[in-house]
């Protein structure tokens, strides 16, 4: 088969050929965000789910149609050790002076980018990665009282005042939220309760690993008010088998039935891995129909590439103890385990290995779906831990 007509997309965040069942929520996320422009009540959006299932994918198609609709967007990802209004403040920037080319927001828009002078110089004593071009003067009085909270309110304020103005909508769209600091989030989802109770047409859509839900509501305890978290998951066989059909068939190749079903089987419907099942096997074959015996010779390349990206740059983030850590919860197989149980594994108490299964919930690598309770946040990963950490030699790492 030609590598250069190869219809599949395997890399982080990567648009698939086909994005098969997730029409559903695209429809929702679309009424809301019309809902919004018009000034009605619309809960927003988190995307909670575990690595792999296409949050990121979601995320940008969501903001495509917002932008297709006339709606101002800004996109941001918040990585580790970034604070947050390091992230929102030069892209607010850009939003507002968007809104300013309009005759009906212009003062509006201007009044905000004062607010947001005024916002980035009193906090960057206290975020001091704070890094954004001024184009007007603080106004005093305006979101210069150097209070995360009240600050970020005022700011959104005039932002959506100028949206508002200009017969649209803000929306802010963040990737990777569960690794906002709880201060921060906490005043995020302030600023958006005051935007809501004004009518401004504000948003957040969101998108992080399953501990965002907690998160947000041990954060503030009426998030759950203002925002539904639906939950992203693998796709049915259905929709999987169309992610892996539809592509070849819109370049004239056929594939097997068999070949498809085994693809769904291996990749347990995850949408990351079915792009890279399918890629490795369209590479492999030598005509069409894709065969189910290609499907079995390319599995071991596929594998190999998951090792090496998806899985690889994970595991090398971790400290020896931690890698020990999600051994044993390999050993016990998928998950989700009780405490107890990964500490009886490591023979250790549950107590002393506090402090690593913290750390690995704030890396993102696990998560904790009810009390006692871990999980790993990247499907299949127990499996790759089986394989770079073969046999019994783990035990006595670290020991």
């Amino acid at each position: 088969m030609d590598p250069v007509r190869n219809p599949y997309a395997p890399g982080a965040g990567s648009p698939p050929p086909a994005l098969a069942g997730r029409t559903t929520i695209l429809q929702d996320a679309n009424v809301r965000l019309q809902r919004l422009r018009l000034g009605r009540s619309a809960k927003s959006l988190m995307l909670v789910g575990l690595r792999g299932v296409g949050k990121t994918v979601l995320l940008d198609q969501i903001r495509h149609d917002a932008e297709s609709m006339g709606m101002q967007t800004v996109r941001i990802e918040a990585p580790e050790h970034r604070s947050l209004p390091a992230l929102l403040a030069p892209a607010l920037r850009l939003a507002l002076l968007n809104l300013s080319k309009k005759e009906a927001a212009k003062d509006y828009a201007i009044r905000a980018l004062r607010a947001l002078a005024g916002f980035a110089g009193k906090l960057k004593v206290t975020y001091s990665d704070i890094e954004v071009g001024l184009d007007y003067d603080p106004e005093p009085g305006l979101a210069d009282n150097g209070d995360l909270e009240g600050d970020l309110s005022t700011l959104l304020k005039q932002a959506g005042m100028a949206a508002k103005a200009a017969g649209t909508a803000l929306i802010i769209f963040i990737d990777e939220l569960q690794y906002v600091e709880e201060p921060q989030l906490a005043a995020l989802i302030s600023a958006l309760h005051r935007c809501a109770q004004e009518k401004l047409p504000v948003t957040v859509i969101g998108a992080g690993l399953p501990q965002l839900r907690g998160r947000m509501g041990e954060a503030k305890s009426y998030a759950e008010r203002l925002f539904d978290f639906p939950e992203i998951g693998p796709l049915s066989s259905t929709d999987a088998t169309d992610a892996i059909v539809k592509p070849v068939r819109q370049e004239g190749v056929e594939i097997e039935d068999l070949a498809v079903k085994s693809i769904v089987e291996k990749t347990h419907g995850y949408p990351y891995f079915l792009q890279e099942w399918g890629k490795h096997t369209w590479d492999l074959a030598a005509k069409s129909p894709i065969r189910q015996s290609d499907v079995i010779e390319a599995s071991d390349e596929a594998i190999a590439a998951l090792d090496e990206s998806f899985f690889r740059v994970r595991f090398d983030r971790l400290t020896p103890t931690e890698k020990k850590y999600l051994r044993a919860m390999a050993e016990l197989g998928p998950g989700p385990h009780r405490s107890g149980d990964i500490a009886d594994e490591l023979g250790r108490t549950v107590q002393s290995l506090g402090p690593t299964r913290a750390s690995l919930i704030g890396k993102g690598m696990v998560w904790s779906p009810t009390h006692g309770d871990t999980a790993f946040t990247v499907p299949l990963f127990d499996e790759f831990m089986k394989r770079i950490m073969p046999g019994d030699e783990w035990r006595s790492l670290g020991a």
